[in-house]
């Protein structure tokens, strides 16, 4: 697989608390954290944004792993 262009969530802190997004191939989207940049997700561009959606309509609530 091609080296990644990882982009740092603005939402990331200057504590080291950081989540990283790049582009995959096929249209994916992949997904690291920055304390373990081995471990990467990677989802669908579509299967993401229903994600966030869950997040941001609190559909999520009270959900835990």
């Amino acid at each position: 697989m091609p080296v990644s262009r990882w982009q740092k969530s603005s939402f990331s802190s200057e504590a080291g608390n950081c989540l990283n997004i790049a582009a995959g191939a096929g249209g994916r989207v992949r997904l690291r954290e920055s304390d373990d940049p081995e471990v990467i997700l990677s989802a669908s561009g579509a299967a993401l944004a229903a994600l966030l959606h869950g997040i941001k309509s609190g559909a999520l609530d009270g959900v835990r792993g």
